[in-house]
Parts: C-alpha cells; structure tokens; sequence
C-alpha cells in the first residue's frame, strides 16, 4: 500500500517506517523535524519507495497537496516533551489536536478512509480501576497531552462516523528503546553522561508504569491494524507488569557499568505536574484479538537501556 507516516522522523515513527518499507510498502514520512531527525531515517532514506517531506502538518493546503496519493495514513506526530505542555499552553492542542484535525480533513478532501492514529494511556487520567480496560470511564486526563490525545481520539471518531472513514486507535504504553529520542531512559543516560556520580530522580521514584520495547510496539500497531476489523477499533498497547523508576535507574546503572553513583531524589509521588504516577494497563482485548508482547515491562527495559546506551554514545561521540 502507499502510506503516509506523520512523525516519521520521531522515535516510534521511524521504527514504523522502516518496518513498512521491510514489509513491502511505499512509504511517505511527514515531519516538521522540530522533535525528530533525518538520522534516525538512515535505513530508509536510500530506499526506492521511500520519500521524505519536510512539512508543518498545520499548513492544511501542503498537507492535502500530498495525500492525493496516498491510501491510508499512519498518525505519530504530536509533542514529545509532555511537561513542555505545562509551561507552552498550545503546544499540545497545535501539534496534537488541530494537527489531528488537519490530516483527517486532508484525508476527507482527497478520499483517503482509512488512519492508525498513536494514542496513549494518559487519556485514563488516574483511573480508579487498575489495571484499566478500554471501556473505563469517565477519562480525565490530567495534562494538556493527554486532554490532546482524548481530543483527537473524538475527531477520529467524528470523522469515522461523518465520512465513512476506518481507524484504529492505540493507546500506548511508555515506548521505549532504538531511536529514543525522549522519555526516561535518554533523560537518565544524558545526565549521567554529564555527571556520572550523580543522577537526579524526579519524585519519590515509586512512580511505576508497562514500558514496551519500541519494536514490539511496532509488532502490535500492525497486529491491530490487519486484524481488527470494526469501524473503529481501540485497544490498549502494553505488556506484563510495571518497572518503577528507580529499578529503571540500577537497571541503567548497571547496564553502563556504573557503581557509587548517589540516587538523588526530588520528592513527591508524581515526577511532574500532570504526570501519572501508578500506571497499569489491562490487554486482555488485545489478547483475544491473538497478539501479546513477549517482554515484560522489566525485560523490556533491561534491553532498551542497551540498545540506547550504544545509539545515544555513538551519537555523542560522533
């Protein structure tokens, strides 16, 4: 198929990309490279079917002008600095939402049906049922991320229901591995490498969250999207158990072969306003639909701090 990757320069989209394009696919990434880089498309750049635009999903007119050709879009692109929302009110609701809003009516003007959009368990705010099911309500997010999300979950929808359209939508886990560009690992492993005596943990370190390995976050977006076949489908994408952030930080310590170094932390249960502190998904749906991951949260971790220690050292040394 001719698919539209948004965000395909980011750390999950260019996993996706490059996923695609292995499959067979021709693939078309749209970035605005604010938060991602043509380094992470090095695999896909020299390939036959692949093409890179360098576009601002809010300019509507450049964005219709390249869907013409395309037959299903693959939705990454949003912010990637969450707390950034705190502080930048209309950073989520540019990127995010009236972002959103312009890929589906681009899809509309050009008669593309059909989008896997990348949604995230922040949509369930701090729910009372743990783990949470897809069918918990009422969703009260808590960051302007998440209240994005939400909203662009409701226009896909919409949209489903107004034009006919296909969408499958995933509520991720906290991603994690090759081509990280954000999250806590790389904030860990860059203060480290400033520091290697001494790393700053924000809140107590209790904080507990289903870290997913990026490729079979991969695995599972495609899983979803061949097999579900609703109008629109949502599933939770996750794995077994949770990994709290000071067993994430000895298991980079260990990782990186560093010992003696103080833990300090900045206290609290949450590491930032808005941020979820406890959380566990329920993905039993995915279950029965036939895919599970086969790393759970620890082992998943264990293997990203790996491979990121080895990415992020070549890039800072190169």
């Amino acid at each position: 198929m001719r698919i539209l990757v948004t965000g395909g320069a980011g750390f999950v989209g260019s996993n996706l990309a490059e996923r695609l394009l292995a499959d067979g696919h021709t693939v078309t990434v749209v970035d605005d490279l604010s938060g991602g880089s043509l380094t992470l498309l090095a695999d896909c750049l020299p390939h036959q079917n692949f093409q890179f635009i360098q576009e601002d999903l809010l300019h509507l007119e450049a964005l219709t002008g390249f869907m013409k050709s395309q037959e299903i879009v693959f939705h990454l692109a949003a912010n990637s600095n969450i707390p950034e929302g705190r502080r930048r009110t209309d950073i989520d609701l540019q990127l995010g939402t009236i972002a959103t809003y312009n890929v589906l009516e681009a899809m509309r003007r050009c008669g593309v049906n059909q989008i896997v959009f990348s949604s995230s368990s922040v949509v369930y705010g701090e729910p009372l049922v743990i783990p949470t099911p897809e069918d918990y309500g009422p969703l009260l997010p808590i960051s302007l991320y998440g209240a994005s999300k939400l909203a662009c979950e409701g226009l896909i929808t919409a949209f489903c229901h107004n034009y006919n359209f296909q969408s499958w939508i995933c509520r991720f886990a906290n991603i994690t591995g090759r081509h990280g560009t954000h999250g806590v690992i790389v904030d860990f492993i860059r203060k480290l490498q400033s520091d290697y005596r001494r790393l700053e943990i924000l809140g107590d370190g209790k904080q507990a969250k289903p870290y997913l390995l990026v490729d079979e976050c991969v695995d599972g977006i495609l899983y979803i999207w061949k097999n579900a076949r609703q109008q629109v489908n949502y599933f939770n994408l996750g794995c077994e158990g949770a990994t709290t952030t000071e067993r994430l930080a000895q298991l980079l310590l260990a990782t990186m072969e560093l010992k003696g170094v103080e833990l300090v932390f900045t206290g609290g249960q949450r590491g930032w306003l808005g941020d979820v502190a406890q959380v566990r998904l329920d993905c039993r749906k995915l279950r029965e639909l036939g895919w599970a991951a086969k790393r759970t949260s620890d082992e998943a971790v264990k293997q990203a701090t790996v491979d990121l220690v080895e990415e992020l050292a070549c890039k800072l040394s190169s």
